[in-house]
């Protein structure tokens, strides 16, 4: 493995469980990443595409799993839609440069008598209660939870198996399955390692990521320049870094895809400026050395040319 490019993918990582195991693994490791295809790709999603990228460059190979039947299992569209969405995520992600990952739908796999056997063999392993409680931050209406989202955790659990993964890879949603997946994996499989990565919270504030199915929350990864401009300047972004969506997108997508951040601003206002990392970025923003009207204009604008080609090639 490449020990530079390892600690420039750990930058941007929430946790490593654990990390002693994860440092110890070979290149060639496969890591794997499962999305529902249920909605438009917008930059929460993309922020987990930029992360398997420098997994690869670190010597990782990356497994996506288009998840299909779990996207059904938890009520997110009927059939056709769930294909369409399918073909459509595919090309967001070859868009976004993983053309070399390997893309594995679930409905390829999730039906056969071995993966059946080990998803009810898992179900052996767990209360319903403990079941439920793993999908909190998944579930769509879990209140009125469906048998269906009960299974799903057991099935991303066999996806491990199925996939023959060392590292299961995902944002902080994920946690509770990962965990309960620490605990019964072995039941079929070998221990493998769990990473996951924050989530960019909602455009509207803190109280909820990102959704596909809230446009106010979210900007589309090839939503056009005008759009990405408004959504940006309405944003909510207090003079913080925490529970800050503009910051964070500068943390986690501009500067994982540019080296300097550049704000243009009139001379009035203290002339233009350019920051060589985030830290600098935020420290100048927390100080109150950089107006939010300044920041949010800059971040649309490198949003902007970052997802230019992006839509450009989704629209082929």
């Amino acid at each position: 493995m490449d020990a530079e490019k390892i600690e420039n993918l750990k930058e941007n990582l929430t946790e490593i469980i654990t990390e002693d195991e994860f440092d110890k693994l070979k290149e060639g490791s496969i890591v794997y990443c499962g999305y529902e295809t249920s909605g438009p790709f917008h930059i929460g999603t993309m922020t987990t595409a930029l992360n398997l990228l420098k997994f690869m460059a670190a010597g990782f190979k990356v497994k996506i799993l288009l998840a299909d039947v779990h996207t059904k299992l938890n009520r997110k569209g009927d059939a056709q839609f769930i294909e369409e969405m399918v073909n459509y995520w595919k090309k967001c992600f070859i868009a976004l440069g993983l053309k070399d990952a390997d893309f594995v739908c679930g409905s390829d796999f999730q039906f056969k008598e071995d993966y059946m056997k080990d998803v009810l063999r898992l179900g052996l392993e767990i209360t319903v209660d403990r079941a439920r409680r793993s999908m909190q931050e998944v579930a769509r209406d879990l209140e009125n939870a469906r048998v269906s989202q009960m299974i799903y955790p057991l099935m991303q659990i066999a996806d491990m198996k199925a996939l023959d993964v060392d590292v299961a890879y995902g944002g902080l949603e994920q946690r509770k399955i990962h965990m309960l997946a620490r605990e019964i994996l072995p039941a079929i499989y070998k221990n493998i390692v769990f990473v996951h990565s924050p989530l960019i919270v909602s455009l509207l504030g803190p109280g909820s990521k990102m959704s596909s199915s809230k446009p106010e929350t979210m900007i589309k990864i090839d939503e056009e320049p005008e759009a990405i401009k408004k959504k940006i300047s309405s944003a909510y972004c207090p003079i913080s870094n925490e529970d800050n969506p503009v910051l964070q997108i500068c943390k986690f997508i501009i500067f994982s895809k540019k080296n300097k951040f550049a704000v243009k601003r009139p001379e009035k206002f203290g002339e233009n400026i350019e920051f060589d990392n985030y830290g600098e970025l935020e420290d100048a923003f927390i100080n109150k050395k950089l107006h939010p009207a300044d920041l949010k204009n800059a971040t649309a604008e490198h949003l902007t040319e970052i997802l230019n080609p992006v839509r450009e090639e989704i629209k082929i």
